[in-house]
């Protein structure tokens, strides 16, 4: 999403978890926010990071300049409907809060330890369900995670043969680290 101008219109608790969504997933995210109101922990998130601007008003057509993809924050559906339509006729993706059916797109939760990133989607079906899933997934992987990545790497570079050998060699291999991970939570 670093390559991409991303327009954010509301910036409230929706918006704010929108917001943390994209910068979890690209750090470098460039976003323009665009709101009447603006909340504290919005501004305390966007507090030095250079690639978002912040225009406090109501959205105006000419935000969609130069804008790849909308995150719509608000409850308001008469704007909602009228920005769909806009994106629509420009040919811009689209996300909508709580709105599966006016989406192009859905941002997935992301549970990440290290190198480690697993996406979760519902579809936009039950954004809950992503969320408790993702943590459910972070409390039960070990925080260690990253170093067993980096030992699974310096094997499979060391590792000789065919590719059928190495994919036999690494699956032995981690299927024994899943046994062990099993046997550990049942103790």
């Amino acid at each position: 999403m670093d390559q991409i101008q991303t327009l954010l219109v509301g910036a409230g608790p929706v918006g704010l978890e929108k917001l943390q969504a994209v910068f979890r997933n690209s750090p470098q995210a460039k976003v323009h926010i665009v709101a009447e109101r603006v909340e504290a922990e919005v501004r305390e998130f966007i507090a030095g990071k250079k690639t978002v601007t912040l225009s406090q008003r109501r959205f105006e057509e000419n935000d969609l300049e130069n804008v790849d993809l909308v995150i719509l924050a608000t409850n308001n559906t008469v704007l909602n409907d009228s920005i769909r339509r806009l994106t629509t006729a420009r040919h811009i993706l689209l996300n909508v809060a709580d709105k599966p059916d006016l989406c192009d797109f859905y941002l997935g939760s992301v549970v990440q330890k290290g190198n480690l990133k697993i996406g979760i989607s519902t579809n936009g079906k039950s954004p809950t369900m992503a969320k408790r899933l993702k943590e459910f997934l972070n409390d039960i992987l070990p925080e260690e995670i990253d170093e067993t990545l980096t030992l699974m790497q310096q094997m499979r570079d060391q590792l000789k043969g065919d590719f059928q050998q190495k994919i036999k060699a690494l699956n032995a291999h981690t299927e024994g680290l899943v046994r062990k991970q099993k046997t550990n939570q049942t103790t």
